[in-house]
């Protein structure tokens, strides 16, 4: 089974897509971490390559394509991105959300040394840039809006869920 995990950063994409991926002992893929890792070699941090990405496409499409790839040789996997649902269209679908306040805090709570954030409104300033500027590439470079929760099997919100509770949701709505 192809599964494609996406939605507003903070609202568990990665933890879900992490936690199913070896609950179903399928492969796990993750385009944040892939640029990620681009950054890091450039001498940047995830927001310097995301700005880098509005003007660059190489910064999303070596990534993308890779993916895309994946999509159509393997099966049995889990892919977590911001256009999964585009790069992979075959497969389930996926989209969390959950209220800025929860994302930002959770986040915060992350201590992550790609996003470091002084407090929680800092938090909730970078997430909002984050997806205005997701939303930019996405339609400049794809002509597609990646937080349109219409283009998906299974919608969360995550706000009051805790990643387990997100997987028996998910669990179930796949028939396991």
């Amino acid at each position: 089974m192809k599964i494609t995990v996406t939605g507003f950063p903070g609202s568990g994409n990665s933890t879900l897509a992490r936690m199913l991926a070896k609950k179903l002992n399928h492969k796990f893929y993750s385009a944040g971490d892939m640029r990620k890792k681009m950054a890091i070699e450039k001498g940047m941090t995830i927001a310097e390559f995301n700005k880098l990405g509005e003007t660059e496409d190489w910064t999303d499409k070596r990534v993308d394509e890779y993916l895309v790839r994946i999509g159509k040789k393997e099966n049995d996997f889990v892919l977590d991105s911001k256009i999964a649902d585009y790069l992979v269209p075959e497969a389930f679908k996926i989209f969390l959300k959950a209220k800025l306040e929860v994302r930002a805090e959770r986040v915060l709570k992350e201590k992550r040394v790609s996003e470091p954030f002084k407090n929680l409104e800092d938090a909730k300033k970078f997430l909002m840039k984050r997806v205005r500027g997701d939303k930019r590439r996405y339609k400049k470079y794809y002509n597609y809006n990646a937080y349109n929760s219409k283009n998906f099997d299974l919608v969360i919100d995550t706000t009051n869920l805790t990643p387990e509770q997100i997987l028996v949701k998910v669990m179930k709505k796949i028939g396991f």
